[in-house]
């Protein structure tokens, strides 16, 4: 049995058993918050690449264009799948992007003793800062140009141990040179949610590389120690409202904060590798008080200590609008796998023209299990 499987099945038996009283977890239960990660990036220069690109795109009847960003410039290309197309005549399928995300997938579970033992929380983390910084009125960032691939932007404090993400997608860049950063950035954190025992997430490509011009400011993803008025504003910019704002908070389900990168410290749920509602019922069961360490604001729950909530998860069961939608996701986990769902397609495909995708409606990758039946 694939260790996605058994946590499929772990996940299945918790939600129909009664929900016991959490216990307070052994000395030693989680592992350390900071984790020996893979080695960084190697620094590159992208002349050559663009370079090749250049000589490689035909631009007028072959269907290869430039293409202009809003707000400078630099001129990014539609390279990628064009590019390839241009060189070899190779016209990507489904069937080939589904031999990426098999990549991805049989890559996460190779963590050994990195945090708990997956990379799908880091590896979603990276398609959602990547996707993240779009802003609706200058139509700029978003995922269509992976500009995280550039400094400034890689060493933004929200991006903090993403070289880590980055890394462990550049090995399979190398062994797929025809996808774009942003496609497969994206269909990384497809992959990551699915094989999680999250719910099924539409994505298509067409994404495209830009260049160190289009890399977005800082200050366009959430800071943690704020509020209910910069969740909206923050979301607001993306063009997401309350409920999506709520939906997308779940993801929280996964993953932990590690001293060393935000400053926080700590994992939100009892199992960080499986997506569940858990996020939201235990907003609601559990007694949060403010953790009293050297660190930066976050509450801790009262009843084993092991678990942490940042100030902006409280706000969402303290904000009365974000509260409904909670409560409606705490009470129902298909429900919750629905709607994050669509707001996770939104959210990947925010900052892209329509008129690049090479599908008009958006696939479904199939998992590592579903692949074996």
């Amino acid at each position: 049995m694939s260790f996605s499987l058994f946590r499929a099945s772990v996940r299945r038996t918790a939600l129909s058993a009664p929900r016991a009283a959490p216990r307070a977890a052994p000395r030693g239960t989680f592992r350390k918050f900071s984790t020996p990660p893979p080695a960084p990036e190697a620094a590159k220069s992208n002349t050559g690449l663009i370079a090749g690109v250049l000589a490689a795109v035909v631009v007028g009847g072959g269907g290869y264009y430039y293409f202009s960003s809003s707000g400078d410039s630099k001129t990014a290309l539609k390279s990628g799948v064009q590019a390839i197309k241009a060189k070899t005549n190779f016209t990507p399928s489904q069937e080939d992007y589904q031999k990426v995300y098999n990549k991805i997938a049989d890559m996460l579970d190779e963590a050994d003793d990195y945090d708990d033992g997956s990379y799908g929380p880091v590896i979603l983390r990276l398609a959602w800062h990547a996707s993240g910084t779009y802003d609706v009125e200058s139509n700029t960032g978003g995922s269509n140009y992976a500009t995280m691939r550039f400094e400034p932007e890689s060493l933004h404090g929200a991006n903090a141990g993403l070289d880590v993400a980055r890394g462990l997608m550049e090995k399979v860049k190398v062994e797929f040179p025809w996808i774009s950063y942003g496609d497969l950035w994206t269909l990384g954190g497809v992959a990551a949610v699915q094989e999680m025992a999250g719910p099924k997430i539409p994505w298509r490509p067409g994404r495209i590389d830009g260049v160190a011009a289009n890399a977005t400011p800082d200050g366009r993803l959430p800071d943690a120690s704020q509020g209910a008025a910069h969740l909206r504003a923050i979301f607001g910019r993306m063009g997401f409202n309350d409920q999506e704002i709520v939906a997308l908070s779940g993801a929280h389900a996964l993953g932990r904060c590690h001293a060393n990168r935000s400053g926080f410290e700590g994992p939100w749920t009892f199992s960080p590798t499986t997506l569940t509602n858990d996020y939201f019922k235990l907003l609601f069961t559990e007694s949060w008080v403010w953790k009293k360490w050297s660190g930066p604001k976050q509450l801790e729950d009262k009843t084993t200590k092991s678990l942490m909530m940042l100030p902006t998860d409280y706000v969402v069961i303290s904000d009365k609008s974000f509260k409904k939608f909670a409560k409606a996701y705490a009470d129902d986990n298909d429900l919750f796998f629905k709607d994050f769902s669509a707001v996770v397609a939104k959210l990947f495909e925010l900052g892209v023209p329509t008129q690049q995708f090479v599908a008009p409606e958006p696939w479904f990758l199939k998992t590592l299990d579903e692949q074996k039946k």
